[in-house]
């Protein structure tokens, strides 16, 4: 049981406030309800390309690391489809220096010709080495673009293209932060060695002045029901054939959702997996499986991938798991699903002892579903039945759900 506070500035600022005397240190999680899914499709990367600028610098703070380090703090961040968390971490006493810093970039990031291009320069160079350059590198884009022809999820974070972030203007980044980096679009977590009143006082010190900017809108295009299979075939230089098959699910608040993820660990989480046993061990046409679910907040993907072992076919490939897929229906899981429920449970236990994960579940909680929501996992992973996981097998695996990409090796 994660125990908060919720309260709201008058700027918009959604803070939640998780205290922990068993720990010395305070973390502050910012989590913007910003991603790739909020981008124009001509304008894509710009998400991941703040996750940098955001670190570097602003009007008042020209270095955001070095103020940080020397209160022995340290700081991160991600981008997601659907958010872009940053977190600080410090020691209890210096907690305010936290404050300052992650409070001043919220208010006037720097903006200045230099910081831009030191920033477009990293992130074009990770285009490049990670997703231009690198065996398999444009999977995700090649996946996106065969599943989805009208939601934003058509590109991966990263970007559509990497001429997107090569032609971004300065008046197009300005626009960018003006839309979604501001209180009223923002969750702040204060979690750790810290009171309710003292993390108030904090919040409308450092945060109160920060101007409320208008609520985007997070409306994006929905994707039509798919009605037929699609494949797509791809050979390049790479050194083992694989294949990608994914299928459209609902979203991370839906009532079907833990019911498909946990479909997803027992048929392909682990050696002891139905996909592992038949495919791998026992017919030996793959060399390892894979089975998971994107966690997308809006409808996403469930993932079955697999390695094709030396001199399978894909005619072979298909046969053997449609065979597979096709015997789950008469099959009896109590056991599995008792085994994957009993790993998620731990692994969500285990989690939570982390600081960290706490405010970060505390966060995406709050704007996926409700606060709350943070404290019904447990249960709502052990209410599954074997009946939900087949309803959802029935409903998300099914032929005319299918988009397929075969990445196989140049003849």
């Amino acid at each position: 049981m994660i125990h908060f506070e919720k309260f709201y500035l008058n700027n918009g600022l959604e803070v939640i406030v998780h205290p922990d005397p068993t720990t010395s240190i305070v973390c502050l999680n910012t989590l913007f309800k910003v991603g790739s899914r909020n981008e124009n499709e001509n304008k894509t990367g710009f998400a991941h390309l703040f996750e940098h600028l955001m670190f570097g610098g602003s009007k008042n703070i020209k270095n955001f690391d070095e103020p940080l380090q020397a209160v022995g703090g340290d700081n991160n961040a991600f981008t997601s489809t659907d958010i872009t968390n940053y977190y600080t971490k410090v020691p209890s006493n210096n907690v305010e220096t936290a404050f300052w810093l992650e409070s001043d970039r919220m208010l006037s990031l720097s903006f200045e010709p230099k910081v831009l291009e030191i920033q477009r320069s990293v992130v074009i160079e990770e285009f490049k080495q990670r997703y231009l350059n690198q065996p398999y590198g444009d999977v995700w884009h090649l996946i996106r673009e065969l599943a989805y022809k009208q939601h934003s999820y058509r590109w991966p974070t990263i970007g559509k293209s990497i001429d997107h972030i090569e032609d971004a203007t300065m008046e197009d980044v300005k626009l960018f932060f003006k839309s979604y980096y501001h209180p009223s679009n923002a969750v702040l977590v204060i979690a750790g060695d810290i009171s309710l009143d003292k993390a108030k006082s904090l919040a409308e010190k450092w945060y109160g002045p920060i101007p409320a900017g208008e609520v985007p809108s997070q409306a994006v295009p929905s994707e039509p029901a798919q009605k037929k299979q699609r494949a797509l075939t791809v050979e390049k230089e790479i050194p083992n054939d694989m294949f990608y098959k994914t299928y459209h699910m609902q979203g991370r608040a839906h009532s079907s959702y833990l019911a498909t993820d946990l479909l997803s660990d027992v048929l392909g989480r682990g050696k002891s997996s139905i996909l592992h046993q038949k495919l791998v061990k026992e017919k030996q046409v793959l060399s390892h499986v894979n089975t998971y679910v994107l966690g997308s907040m809006d409808p996403g993907l469930f993932v079955i991938q697999g390695q094709y072992s030396p001199n399978a076919t894909t005619a072979q490939v298909e046969k053997e798991l449609k065979e597979t897929l096709d015997e789950f229906e008469n099959k009896d899981i109590e056991k599995e699903l008792d085994k994957v429920k009993n790993l998620a449970t731990s692994s969500l236990v285990f989690g939570e002892a982390e600081l960290l994960n706490r405010a970060m579940n505390l966060a995406f909680a709050s704007y996926v579903d409700t606060t709350d929501s943070v404290n019904d996992e447990l249960y709502k992973i052990q209410k599954v039945s074997s009946l939900d996981v087949k309803t959802a097998m029935r409903q998300v695996v099914k032929p005319t759900n299918e988009n397929t990409l075969y990445y196989l090796k140049e003849n």
